[in-house]
């Protein structure tokens, strides 16, 4: 029988060891991928401790995979690999293609996204078994230990300028230096910006360097990050790998003449938040901001605003009442005044009275007509406008 190597944890915050296992066959639509590298990633210890739902023992953690193709599985081959094909497999492991989300093509939001580490084992192994949609080619010029991290890390922040606001040109800062950041900065300096690295110590500024960055800040030196920036022309983006709320909100704080248009990208995980390790984006506050003499703003960001203003009856009758405690509290015809619509009683969003016969629909219209004629078929739309009876007369 032959045997392959994989570092486990038998319990949750247990140690990993080293165990021999039964060389796994890969099912249909698989690969068994023979391991030249892995990365090692932050959310590893996650799945290590147990904190993640869904992470069973023993765990092989590991999805920063970098290999060749040993074997393929059944039909693995219409999808265009071959047996020695480099690939790398990241935090994308595999998605179930029939969900709403990957019906939209947002594959790594799957509802049943397959995690390495997670959903099967990781690539702390010398094989593994990873569904061929998961899969990524590798160029020759790139070696296995500079691919592995790029599954995870590398997209992260490449994606993340990728997708930002900043062109060629424009000022970019990458807060932190570490696993993410040093990515950053070379994805940044690659992509045409004008780089600015951030992070703590005078010392780090020879390794900033290296990286391609064009600027560095101290974090530390005594002068606000923001006013460092400012006096560099204010930044496009600032790509946050340093899961610190305080560092971000020094670096995005708005100064005099600072940039107001800014990009925050998050990709660094929240601190002590073990749910979730990944980007950290601060939730929507319940009650939106207002902008005096502005009330159409405040109508499209009040929470109820969906079942408020699309949730009419008809133009007569007005918007439905909002019983939100934000517009109850706001006296009567709150919601009547907001939506810009009338309303047949005081304090109420709608009211009685009669529908009236004659109204718009899409691409008809009734001209006051009885609704038993529109039933019955008398009227029929004629292209161009025009109504006419069954007799072909206008009106009949």
């Amino acid at each position: 029988m032959d045997t392959c190597r994989v570092a486990q944890a038998t319990a949750p915050n247990g140690t990993l060891h080293l165990t021999e296992r039964e060389v796994p066959r890969p099912g249909a639509g698989q690969v068994r991928i023979a391991v030249e590298a892995c990365g090692v990633c932050h959310t590893d210890a996650l799945f290590v401790s147990g904190a993640l739902p869904g992470v069973s023992f023993p765990e092989v953690p590991g999805h920063e995979i970098a290999g060749h193709i040993e074997e393929l599985g059944a039909g693995s081959e219409d999808h265009g690999w071959r047996v020695g094909d480099r690939v790398a497999v990241g935090w994308f492991g595999g998605s179930c293609g029939h969900c709403t989300s990957c019906r939209k093509g947002d594959f790594v939001l799957c509802a049943d996204l397959k995690v390495p580490g997670r959903a099967y084992d990781g690539g702390f192994a010398d094989k593994v078994i990873a569904p061929v949609d998961a899969l990524a080619r590798i160029p020759d010029a790139l070696s296995a230990t500079d691919a592995g991290p790029m599954a995870c890390a590398g997209v992260t922040v490449f994606n993340g300028l990728r997708q930002s606001s900043a062109r060629p040109g424009d000022l970019v800062a990458v807060l932190g230096l570490g696993g993410l950041g040093h990515l950053g900065v070379r994805f940044a300096a690659a992509m045409g910006f004008e780089t600015v690295a951030i992070a703590r110590g005078a010392e780090k500024a020879g390794f900033a360097r290296q990286l391609g960055a064009h600027h560095y800040v101290d974090s530390t030196s005594g002068t606000p990050v923001a006013e460092s920036l400012q006096s560099l022309g204010g930044a496009r983006a600032v790509l946050a790998t340093a899961g610190n709320s305080e560092a971000i909100t020094a670096t995005v704080i708005r100064q005099e003449g600072l940039r107001t248009n800014i990009t925050l990208v998050p990709a660094g995980g929240r601190p002590g938040d073990r749910q979730n390790p990944g980007p950290y984006i601060p939730e929507r506050p319940d009650t939106p901001v207002r902008t005096t003499g502005d009330e159409r703003r405040e109508r499209r960001t009040h929470p109820c605003h969906r079942r408020r203003w699309h949730g009419r009856r008809s133009r007569k009758q007005g918007p439905r009442p909002c019983a939100c405690e934000r517009c109850a509290g706001e006296g009567p015809g709150a919601s009547r005044r907001r939506a810009g619509r009338g309303a047949t009683g005081p304090g109420r969003g709608g009211g009685g009275g009669r529908r009236p016969h004659a109204r718009r629909r899409r691409g008809r219209r009734t001209l006051g007509l009885p609704p038993r004629l529109l039933r019955d078929g008398r009227v029929s739309h004629v292209p161009g406008g025009r109504h006419h009876g069954r007799g072909g007369r206008p009106g009949g």
